[in-house]
């Protein structure tokens, strides 16, 4: 153990001295006053996620806002799966892929391989934010991850005289306790210090709860620069269906259309209703437990007058092939009839229809935090869909209101309980009602939410 905290140290120092020994030959520019007119249309924001664009909402979000009132901004990320179509046509916007670091070999461990793939990361974007961009005013970052991004935007902004602004959406310290299996883990522990230390170094904080802000303002994290909460809400792209017998023909064109692979799924008994369909959305990690899921699906098929459901999990991650084939498991067993079970990709604009043509969305995000709130809830409520979600945390409540526009659960036989009730023919006043509590909590905008907070911080709203 005593070699590999050598190994460690030794990386982290080798890291630091090519940084100064960079930053001394070759000092990065800076960003004055006078490098850019004082019109809103020449307010430059560096926005930074260290993943995929495709797959960060919340970040492009923030970089169509900027680029609407007239920003110029700069997203930084990972290119793993197609952005959002409006970035790409945006002439305001652009974009500026991070390398892809190399993939761990099995043969090396871990512990051995990650200080290799954070050096990579360090080197990488220290030379696109200190050289291949010109300054700018905002530099704008998303938490997690926050190793190695909080200390080299950090480093930068003050080399560069920009301003940091950190988008706190969760820790990664307790997202890694979660990998790790604990708190107490030694990388945890030094992940926990690295966050706590340079998260207090932000000019600004952007929180998605109010939780969370409480908790950043308190010890250990004892933020004390400004702390804005920004709720996530939906994008224009996510709308409920019409009313009546459009949304029949609605339903029917746009499941044919976006998985034309299951031309059954447009079948006359899911286009009318009487089976359900139920949508959850899934990065396939481990902070989302679908063995609750489908735990909770085999005990609703085992009731003989349970309504026909067919579930759609959208989504693609590490853990995809593993519940796959506990799917196909219990499906030769015989312990789903009257459910099926599919899955997709979709690209944006088809998730965003899929969402609107469902009777019920379940989400099974557990906050590693307790004072996060999951995005697809956010969208959702957006395409009018009324949820099921895990409820087992401290900031539920700030997003979904129960019996209102949503239902929480923290068990499978609480989720079967609640598709038994919500998706027979008694429960049609239950879920109506919940559906027009979600049309009513997605009526709240992003564009609304984020001109009366970021754009004011940002000096393009007043």
């Amino acid at each position: 153990m005593a070699g590999i905290w050598v190994y460690l140290l030794l990386s982290a120092l080798a890291s630091l001295l090519s940084l100064a020994l960079a930053f001394t030959l070759f000092r990065p520019s800076r960003y004055t006053s006078s490098s850019f007119t004082t019109s809103k249309k020449h307010v430059s924001v560096h926005i930074l996620v260290l993943g995929d664009i495709g797959r960060s909402p919340r970040m492009t979000y923030h970089a169509l806002s900027v680029a609407k009132h007239g920003g110029k901004v700069s997203l930084i990320g990972y290119l793993e799966t197609s952005p959002h179509p409006d970035l790409l046509s945006n002439p305001d916007i652009t974009i500026i892929p991070l390398p892809t670091p190399p993939q761990r070999p099995k043969s090396i461990p871990f512990i051995l391989f990650a200080p290799l793939k954070v050096i990579f990361q360090i080197l990488h974007l220290t030379y696109i934010l200190n050289y291949s961009l010109p300054p700018s005013k905002f530099l704008l970052v998303q938490n997690p991850p926050s190793i190695p991004t909080l200390a080299v935007a950090s480093l930068s902004c003050r080399l560069r005289n920009t301003r940091l602004v950190i988008d706190w959406h969760n820790y990664g310290w307790t997202i890694l306790a979660s990998t790790r299996g604990s708190a107490r883990h030694p990388f945890v522990i030094l992940s926990k210090l690295y966050e706590v230390c340079f998260g207090r170094l932000g000019w600004h904080n952007l929180t998605v709860t109010r939780a969370m802000a409480r908790q950043l303002s308190s010890p250990p994290y004892s933020v004390t620069t400004p702390l804005t909460t920004v709720h996530d809400r939906p994008a224009a792209i996510f709308q409920p269906l019409p009313s009546s017998l459009a949304a029949a023909a609605s339903r029917r064109e746009i499941l044919a259309r976006i998985l034309p692979d299951h031309p059954e799924l447009a079948s006359p008994s899911i286009v009318s209703g009487t089976t359900k369909l139920v949508v959850s959305s899934t990065s396939w990690t481990p902070d989302e437990d679908f063995d609750i899921f489908l735990s909770a699906l085999t005990l609703y098929a085992s009731h003989p007058d349970s309504a026909p459901v067919l579930a759609i999990i959208t989504g693609k991650g590490p853990q995809k092939e593993f519940y796959l084939s506990k799917i196909a498991s219990l499906v030769g067993q015989g312990r789903l009839p009257n459910v099926r079970i599919e899955t997709a990709f979709l690209p944006f604009e088809d998730y965003a229809k899929l969402l609107a043509c469902a009777d019920l969305g379940v989400c099974l995000h557990m906050s590693s935090s307790g004072v996060d709130l999951p995005m697809k809830v956010v969208d959702m409520f957006g395409a009018g869909l009324p949820v099921a979600a895990y409820s087992g945390y401290e900031s539920f409540g700030e997003l979904v209101r129960e019996g209102e526009n949503g239902t929480g659960f923290e068990t499978a036989e609480e989720l079967a309980g609640i598709l038994q009730r919500l998706l027979s023919e008694n429960g049609k006043g239950e879920l109506e009602h919940l559906r027009k509590g979600a049309v009513k909590e997605g009526s709240r905008r992003w564009d609304e939410e984020w001109d009366e907070t970021v754009g004011r911080i940002l000096g393009l709203t007043s």
